[in-house]
Protein backbone atom coordinates (compact mmCIF):
# COMPACT_ATOMS: atom_id res chain seq x y z
CA UNK A 1 0.00 0.00 0.00
CA UNK A 2 1.32 3.47 -0.89
CA UNK A 3 0.11 7.05 -1.07
CA UNK A 4 -0.99 6.43 -4.66
CA UNK A 5 -3.46 3.75 -3.51
CA UNK A 6 -5.00 5.86 -0.75
CA UNK A 7 -8.38 7.31 -1.64
CA UNK A 8 -9.86 10.48 -0.10
CA UNK A 9 -11.63 8.48 2.64
CA UNK A 10 -8.40 6.74 3.64
CA UNK A 11 -6.73 10.14 3.82
CA UNK A 12 -9.55 11.48 6.04
CA UNK A 13 -9.14 8.47 8.35
CA UNK A 14 -5.38 9.03 8.57
CA UNK A 15 -5.81 12.77 9.19
CA UNK A 16 -8.33 12.13 11.98
CA UNK A 17 -6.08 9.51 13.60
CA UNK A 18 -3.04 11.79 13.30
CA UNK A 19 -5.01 14.41 15.20
CA UNK A 20 -6.28 11.91 17.81
CA UNK A 21 -5.23 8.25 17.64
CA UNK A 22 -7.63 7.39 20.48
CA UNK A 23 -10.78 8.11 18.47
CA UNK A 24 -13.32 5.30 18.80
CA UNK A 25 -14.23 3.69 15.49
CA UNK A 26 -17.79 5.03 15.81
CA UNK A 27 -16.52 8.62 16.05
CA UNK A 28 -14.04 8.03 13.25
CA UNK A 29 -16.87 6.68 11.09
CA UNK A 30 -18.97 9.76 11.83
CA UNK A 31 -16.10 12.08 10.87
CA UNK A 32 -15.44 10.39 7.52
CA UNK A 33 -19.10 9.80 6.64
CA UNK A 34 -19.18 6.00 6.64
CA UNK A 35 -20.62 3.37 8.92
CA UNK A 36 -18.54 1.60 11.55
CA UNK A 37 -17.95 -1.68 9.63
CA UNK A 38 -16.33 -0.20 6.49
CA UNK A 39 -14.18 2.13 8.61
CA UNK A 40 -13.00 -0.81 10.72
CA UNK A 41 -12.17 -2.72 7.51
CA UNK A 42 -10.24 0.27 6.13
CA UNK A 43 -8.33 0.62 9.40
CA UNK A 44 -7.33 -3.04 9.26
CA UNK A 45 -6.24 -2.66 5.62
CA UNK A 46 -4.17 0.45 6.51
CA UNK A 47 -2.55 -1.45 9.38
CA UNK A 48 -1.97 -4.63 7.33
CA UNK A 49 -0.60 -2.56 4.46
CA UNK A 50 1.94 -0.93 6.77
CA UNK A 51 0.59 2.60 6.39
CA UNK A 52 -0.39 2.69 10.06
CA UNK A 53 2.61 1.31 11.94
CA UNK A 54 1.29 1.73 15.48
CA UNK A 55 -0.49 3.89 17.99
CA UNK A 56 1.46 5.71 20.66
CA UNK A 57 1.36 8.65 23.00
CA UNK A 58 3.03 11.78 21.69
CA UNK A 59 5.01 13.31 24.54
CA UNK A 60 6.11 16.92 24.89
CA UNK A 61 9.88 17.04 25.35
CA UNK A 62 9.53 20.60 26.65
CA UNK A 63 7.07 19.55 29.40
CA UNK A 64 9.46 16.71 30.27
CA UNK A 65 12.30 19.18 30.75
CA UNK A 66 14.22 18.17 27.63
CA UNK A 67 14.58 21.66 26.19
CA UNK A 68 18.12 21.43 24.85
CA UNK A 69 18.48 20.10 21.27
CA UNK A 70 21.82 19.36 19.65
CA UNK A 71 22.65 17.93 16.26
CA UNK A 72 25.79 15.85 16.15
CA UNK A 73 27.78 14.99 13.05
CA UNK A 74 29.47 11.63 13.56
CA UNK A 75 32.44 10.27 11.67
CA UNK A 76 33.26 6.60 12.14
CA UNK A 77 36.69 4.99 12.08
CA UNK A 78 35.29 1.98 10.19
CA UNK A 79 32.38 2.01 7.73
CA UNK A 80 32.29 -1.65 6.75
CA UNK A 81 28.87 -3.30 7.11
CA UNK A 82 29.62 -5.01 10.44
CA UNK A 83 30.82 -1.72 11.96
CA UNK A 84 27.72 0.12 10.72
CA UNK A 85 25.47 -2.57 12.21
CA UNK A 86 27.27 -2.34 15.55
CA UNK A 87 26.97 1.46 15.58
CA UNK A 88 23.29 1.33 14.60
CA UNK A 89 22.47 -1.19 17.33
CA UNK A 90 24.28 0.88 19.97
CA UNK A 91 22.57 4.13 18.93
CA UNK A 92 19.14 2.50 19.24
CA UNK A 93 19.86 1.84 22.93
CA UNK A 94 20.53 5.52 23.78
CA UNK A 95 17.28 7.14 24.89
CA UNK A 96 18.66 10.69 24.53
CA UNK A 97 19.22 10.16 20.80
CA UNK A 98 15.86 11.16 19.38
CA UNK A 99 16.78 10.62 15.72
CA UNK A 100 19.70 9.12 13.83
CA UNK A 101 20.34 9.24 10.09
CA UNK A 102 23.09 7.68 7.99
CA UNK A 103 24.34 10.46 5.73
CA UNK A 104 25.91 10.49 2.28
CA UNK A 105 28.43 13.32 2.47
CA UNK A 106 31.29 14.63 4.54
CA UNK A 107 30.37 12.63 7.66
CA UNK A 108 28.67 9.30 8.37
CA UNK A 109 25.71 9.97 10.70
CA UNK A 110 23.62 12.85 11.97
CA UNK A 111 22.16 12.52 15.47
CA UNK A 112 19.44 14.62 17.07
CA UNK A 113 20.08 14.60 20.81
CA UNK A 114 17.67 15.89 23.47
CA UNK A 115 18.88 16.84 26.94
CA UNK A 116 17.94 19.04 29.88
CA UNK A 117 20.69 21.60 29.33
CA UNK A 118 24.29 21.98 28.16
CA UNK A 119 25.69 20.29 31.28
CA UNK A 120 23.48 17.27 30.69
CA UNK A 121 24.42 17.25 26.98
CA UNK A 122 28.15 17.32 27.83
CA UNK A 123 27.62 14.34 30.14
CA UNK A 124 25.77 12.41 27.40
CA UNK A 125 28.53 13.26 24.94
CA UNK A 126 31.35 12.26 27.29
CA UNK A 127 29.80 9.13 28.76
CA UNK A 128 27.59 7.76 25.99
CA UNK A 129 28.07 9.16 22.49
CA UNK A 130 31.87 9.18 22.63
CA UNK A 131 31.77 5.53 23.72
CA UNK A 132 29.69 4.36 20.75
CA UNK A 133 31.44 1.71 18.64
CA UNK A 134 33.82 2.85 15.89
CA UNK A 135 33.51 6.53 16.88
CA UNK A 136 36.24 8.64 15.27
CA UNK A 137 35.04 12.24 15.72
CA UNK A 138 32.01 14.44 16.26
CA UNK A 139 30.90 18.01 15.64
CA UNK A 140 28.00 19.46 17.61
CA UNK A 141 25.52 22.14 16.56
CA UNK A 142 23.17 23.51 19.22
CA UNK A 143 19.66 24.46 18.12
CA UNK A 144 18.49 27.88 19.27
CA UNK A 145 14.84 27.48 18.25
CA UNK A 146 12.65 24.88 16.56
CA UNK A 147 11.03 26.69 13.65
CA UNK A 148 9.37 23.55 12.21
CA UNK A 149 9.42 20.31 14.14
CA UNK A 150 7.40 17.36 12.87
CA UNK A 151 5.56 15.28 15.42
CA UNK A 152 3.66 13.27 12.79
CA UNK A 153 3.31 13.00 9.06
CA UNK A 154 0.49 14.83 7.33
CA UNK A 155 -0.96 13.83 3.99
Amino acid sequence: MSTETLDPTDRKILAALTDNARLPVTELARRVGLSKTPVAARLKALEDGGVITGYRASLSPIKLGLTHVSFVEVRLSDTRQKALEEFNAAVRRVSEIEECYMIAGGFDYLLKVRSRDMIHYRQIMADVISALPHMASTSTYVAMEAVVEASALTL
